[in-house]
């Protein structure tokens, strides 16, 4: 793009002042927000005597202090300081929209493409930039220099200084300004990322929450007519045992057992629907989990089914290990890990054995993993690789299930920070471990 003689060359690097260099140091080192950026950027600019006015726009991020900033129609704000008694004034009047801040179409394409316009003379402006020679005329200034506030495409707003001379720019002036506006993109991009990272989490409590309510309304919604089909045909099937002969009552029991298993396994994926809201929507804040203590409840549950199954529970868990988490996700999870592992025993009976070790995460913070092994009928390769999908059951005939423990614990853990993973070996077995960060790790 070719020079225009209106415009001064900034290509050149300048000098910059020792104040400026300070300034971009307190901006860099996050010393206060980006709005108070702007406005020292802009104190520091009317200590120039070339200067009378400083006008800062934002679009993408409203100030973190509104107070001096003018909003225009929700969409931008803007905000004037300016030398005392002069007559150069940019501000649009109150209540203005958008349409009232000044657009300069002509000198805003030079400093999008350069980062920077220096207009010296709105005199020499072209035949083309009529409309910037109208908005600046009704300004007051002669001469603008002016930055965009953008990084990677993305242009956060402006900042400009006017004068009622016209002249060359000092270039210590120029380079001060270059300066203080990267600083300022740096600090507007930071805190955009913060923001835009709040607003995904607040999204995804949102989410999770919703989640929860969909868990229990749906859970409750079933479980009432499930309950009620399961009790009247059990009725039915005991008023048929005492008068088989008829017809009715031969179909009946032919029938009426699959529909009570049926109804037993549907209700068993309620159940565990509702368990996951609960377990999700638990108001138990994270805790240093003592894992002896959760470990010894998890067995204390499952002592009665084990000994029904003929599976004997054994327990090498170190007494000082503890872990971050919500205590009531993480016995939860170790529940369903404690009980697919007596659900899947081998015949006759098996062995479960609960341990923990210690090691370093990906991240490098400390872990924790409670490993619950078993000696079963394993899985194959294709089989685990699909386990932690809900709803998938690799059980044999008649093994009770819904097939969401493991993705349960998975959420469970994921969201304290840890995971649960596994390992299967067919005909010989298979571990499965909650794996979790120790506190300030």
């Amino acid at each position: 793009m070719t020079q225009p003689a209106a415009l001064q060359d900034t290509s050149a690097p300048g000098s910059i002042s020792r104040q400026a260099a300070q300034l971009a140091g307190l901006i860099l080192d996050g010393e206060f927000g980006f709005d108070e950026a702007i406005s020292r950027t802009a104190g520091h600019l009317l200590s120039n005597t070339r200067v009378d006015a400083v006008v800062a726009s934002l679009t993408k991020v409203a100030p973190e202090d509104p107070s001096g900033w003018t909003g225009l129609g929700g969409r931008a704000w803007v905000r004037e300081w300016s030398q005392p008694g002069t007559a150069l004034a940019v501000l649009p009047p109150p209540g203005a929209g958008p349409e009232a801040a000044l657009t300069m179409p002509w000198l805003s394409q030079f400093a999008r493409a350069n980062g920077m316009a220096a207009l010296v003379d709105i005199e020499l402006l072209p035949d083309e930039a009529e409309q910037d020679r109208r908005e600046l005329t009704r300004t007051g200034a002669r001469s603008l220099l002016a930055t965009t506030l953008i990084s990677r495409g993305d242009m956060f707003g402006s900042i400009s200084a006017g004068s009622s001379r016209a002249g060359p720019w000092p270039t210590e002036l120029l380079g001060d300004l270059r300066l203080l506006n990267s600083a300022i993109v740096s600090r507007i991009m930071l805190e955009h990322s913060r923001r835009a990272l709040a607003e995904a989490i607040d999204a995804g409590t949102e989410a999770q929450l919703a989640y929860q309510h969909f868990l229990g309304s749906v859970g409750h919604e079933l479980r009432t007519p499930l309950s009620a089909v399961l009790g009247y045909t059990e009725v039915l099937l005991d008023d048929a045992r005492q008068s088989p002969d008829t017809t009715v009552s031969a179909a009946l029991l032919r029938d009426g057992p699959i529909m009570v298993r049926a109804c037993e396994r549907v209700l068993t994926l309620v159940d565990d629907l509702l368990g996951a809201g609960r377990v999700m929507a638990s108001d138990d804040q994270r805790l240093e989990v003592g894992v002896a203590d959760a470990v010894a409840d998890v067995v204390h549950w499952h002592r009665v089914p084990a000994q029904a199954a003929g599976v004997q529970m054994t327990v090498d868990v170190d007494p000082s290990a503890t872990v971050w988490g919500h205590p009531s996700g993480v016995r939860q999870a170790l529940a369903n890990l404690v009980g697919n592992a007596l659900t899947h025993h081998r015949p006759g009976g098996g062995h479960v054995h609960l341990s923990t070790e210690r090691l370093r995460g990906e991240s490098g913070a400390e872990m924790v993993r409670i490993i619950v092994r078993d000696d079963g009928p394993g899985l194959e390769a294709d089989q685990l690789e699909h386990a932690f999908e809900p709803f998938t059951r690799f059980a044999a005939p008649g093994t009770t299930g819904s097939g969401l423990g493991l993705s349960m614990s998975r959420t469970i853990a994921e969201r304290d920070g840890g995971a649960v993973r596994g390992e299967s070996t067919p005909g010989v077995g298979s571990s499965f471990w909650l794996e979790l960060p120790v506190h300030g790790s």
